[in-house]
Parts: C-alpha cells; sequence; structure tokens
C-alpha cells in the first residue's frame, strides 16, 4: 500500500495527499489512485478530482461519514496495482506561435534574452505531461517546461483570451480551451479543440497524457481550425 493521508474537505469529501512535492513520482502516485477508483468504483462515491499531488474523493454523506469513508480508501488503495494503469497517451497539438495569436512572444522572449524562434524551439521542445485538467472545463496544466522560457503572469489579466490560446505561467505551460479571463503570457493558439461537451469526457486531455508541441504556419492552422469547425457539431 503507498503511504497516503487523509483530510475531511468539508461534510462530503476526502482529501488523499499522495505526495509532498509536484513531481514524477506525484503524478505516478495520483494515477494510481485515481485507476483505482475508476476500476472499483464504489457505490458510496460520487465523483473525484485529481490535481498535483492529491485526489479529492466525494462521498455520500448519507451512506457513510469521513471516518469510514477513509476506512474504504484505505482498503481500495491497499489494492491499487501499476498494472491498472492506463497506457500513457501522446497527444500532439499543433500551435501557430506569435503575431496575432501570440501577443506575449515578444515579451518571453525579451524576458528571457532570446529570439522568438528560440522561445518556439524551447517550447515545442519540452518533455510534457499534463498534471491536471481544472480551473475552466478542459483546462490542462502541463508540467515539463523548459525553465530557459519562463515567465510572470501579467500583472493585470486579460479580460477575454480566445479560446485554444497556449499561454505561459511561471515555469508551467496550458491552453485555454474556453474563451476566458487570464493572466498567462500567450504566445500561440492551436486550431484543435480542446473542451468538446458533446463528448462522454468531455475534455481532449486528461492527467497523465504526454504532450508535444508542433509549430505550424499561419496557412496549415487556418486549414486546421476550419476543417475543425467543419465537424463541429
Amino acid at each position: 500500500m503507498m503511504d497516503c493521508s487523509f483530510e475531511p474537505l468539508g461534510d462530503r469529501a476526502i482529501m488523499i495527499e499522495a505526495a509532498a512535492e509536484i513531481g514524477p513520482e506525484a503524478q505516478i502516485r495520483v494515477r494510481l489512485i485515481t485507476a483505482a477508483l475508476e476500476a472499483e468504483s464504489p457505490a458510496w462515491m460520487t465523483g473525484f478530482i485529481p490535481a498535483y499531488t492529491t485526489v479529492a474523493v466525494f462521498y455520500d454523506p448519507l451512506a457513510l461519514n469521513f471516518k469510514e469513508a477513509e476506512q474504504e480508501l484505505a482498503s481500495l488503495l491497499s489494492r491499487a496495482s501499476e498494472d491498472r494503469l492506463p497506457e500513457v497517451r501522446t497527444v500532439e497539438i499543433p500551435v501557430c506561435y506569435g503575431g496575432e495569436f501570440g501577443p506575449d512572444l515578444p515579451f518571453v522572449a525579451r524576458h528571457n534574452g532570446l529570439t522568438e524562434q528560440e522561445v518556439i524551439d524551447f517550447h515545442t521542445g519540452g518533455d510534457y505531461s499534463v498534471h491536471m485538467i481544472g480551473f475552466a472545463p478542459g483546462f490542462p496544466f502541463i508540467g515539463g517546461m523548459p525553465s530557459e522560457i519562463a515567465a510572470p503572469r501579467r500583472e493585470t489579466p486579460r479580460l477575454r483570451i480566445p479560446e485554444r490560446t497556449v499561454g505561459i505561467a511561471g515555469g508551467q505551460t496550458g491552453v485555454y480551451p474556453i474563451e476566458t479571463p487570464g493572466g498567462w503570457r500567450l504566445i500561440g493558439r492551436t486550431p484543435i479543440r480542446l473542451f468538446l461537451p458533446e463528448q462522454d469526457i468531455p475534455s481532449l486531455l486528461r492527467a497523465g497524457d504526454r504532450i508535444v508541441f508542433r509549430q505550424i504556419g499561419t496557412e496549415e492552422y487556418r486549414e486546421m481550425e476550419e476543417n475543425a469547425h467543419a465537424h463541429r457539431p
């Protein structure tokens, strides 16, 4: 059994702390927990949310109390096995960098003493994985970005960021799946949709996915965007 701690989260949820620090080991532990929860899907559980180092498990308070939920989870996790881990998916995300799609690319370059193309090369060369989905529907928090292109958030967030825009905040990167306010530095945009409300699983990306960013030109972007809209419900 993996070493985890359990804390109450309100009167109908329990927080499982899988690791103390963000990193590859924490991600594996979180994936092990979520795989075990998905495999056994206990009747008292109403849902769960994986994060960087924790998993929040929601339960029916009429079915059991916190102590009983803790005992049930401890028993469930004692049966957790890497054999249950799904195969890691690799998802390619094409990105058109700079210009109208990435207005903060010049800032990121100046901030790090790089050319804009060097920023793009670093961004497409990262060893990326999705740590969690959150903030907005389908929003991936992606780790593994090279430290050479880390950049601070804007002092004043934008009120509207177009859907599918790629951003940088600190040492992480992500993609805005829907139009929303935000303070990340915008460096490009992808023509592919990340939030898919018409599907059973409405997020293109999932925690644990490996991500590959690929640079594309404006013409290829327009073609892919037009094709995506043609198949949109």
